[in-house]
C-alpha cells in the first residue's frame, strides 16, 4: 500500500531560470530507452556538464552543499516546451519530491502531478524569498504541508499559501494516478452503466 504523503521538509536547490523547458530538463539523447531507469544522469545535463562530460564547477547542481535536497526552486513557466514524461521521471530519480515556481507549463503540470511530483505555485515575491534563503544558506529548509496547502520557511518563519485542486491534492497525498482515481468511482460507474442499458437495451454489447 502506498504511504500517504502529507508533508515534505528539506533543503532546496535554487535554480531561478525562466522558461526552463523539458528539452533542457531531459535532453533528447536520454530518451532512447524503453523504461524509466537511469534518467537521473540526464537531468539538466547541459547545466551540469560541459561538452566533454566533465562537471561544471559553477553549476548549483554540482555543489556538495545541495546534495540530497528534495526540493527544487525554479523560475516562471517551468517545464514548458515538448510534452515528455521523462522530464518528470528524471526529476524524481534525481531525488526531487517537489518543485516550487511562480508558474508551470500546463502539460508538465499534469504529467508531474499524475506521477506524484508535487508542483507548488507561489507568487513571485514568495519564490524570491525562498530563492534568496536557499542561496544564502544551503542548509536552510522548507516545509511543504499538502493538507494545509502552505509552504513555510524554517529560516524566517514566513508562511505562504499555494493553490491545489482537490483532485490533484488527493492523487499526490494518496499516491494515485488517473486510473487509480477512476477506480475509486467504480461502483458508481457500474451503477450508471446498469441504468443506461436498462433504459436502452438495444445498445447493450452482446
Amino acid at each position: 500500500m502506498t504511504k500517504k504523503l502529507t508533508t515534505i521538509e528539506d533543503s532546496a536547490v535554487p535554480l531561478p531560470i525562466e522558461n526552463l523547458d523539458t528539452d533542457q530538463i531531459m535532453p533528447k539523447q536520454f530518451l532512447r530507452i524503453i523504461d524509466k531507469a537511469g534518467l537521473s544522469k540526464g537531468l539538466l545535463y547541459d547545466l551540469r556538464f560541459d561538452e566533454h562530460g566533465e562537471p561544471l564547477g559553477g553549476s548549483v547542481l554540482n555543489q556538495p552543499a545541495y546534495d540530497g535536497a528534495r526540493i527544487l526552486i525554479g523560475g516562471a513557466n517551468f517545464g514548458c516546451g515538448s510534452s515528455r514524461e521523462h522530464a518528470v521521471w528524471g526529476l524524481q530519480q534525481y531525488g526531487f519530491d517537489a518543485v516550487i515556481a511562480p508558474s508551470f507549463a500546463e502539460i508538465f503540470y499534469s504529467n508531474a502531478m499524475n506521477n506524484r511530483l508535487l508542483l507548488v505555485q507561489l507568487e513571485r515575491e514568495a519564490v524570491d524569498v525562498l530563492l534568496r534563503e536557499s542561496t544564502d544558506d544551503p542548509a536552510s529548509k522548507i516545509l511543504i504541508d499538502l493538507e494545509a496547502q502552505t509552504v513555510t520557511s524554517t529560516t524566517s518563519g514566513q508562511i505562504f499559501k499555494f493553490p491545489l485542486g482537490a483532485r490533484h491534492k488527493r492523487m499526490v497525498i494518496e499516491g494515485m494516478d488517473t486510473i487509480d482515481l477512476t477506480l475509486t468511482s467504480l461502483a458508481d460507474i457500474e451503477a450508471f452503466e446498469k441504468r443506461h442499458f436498462e433504459r436502452h437495451p438495444w445498445a447493450a454489447v452482446m
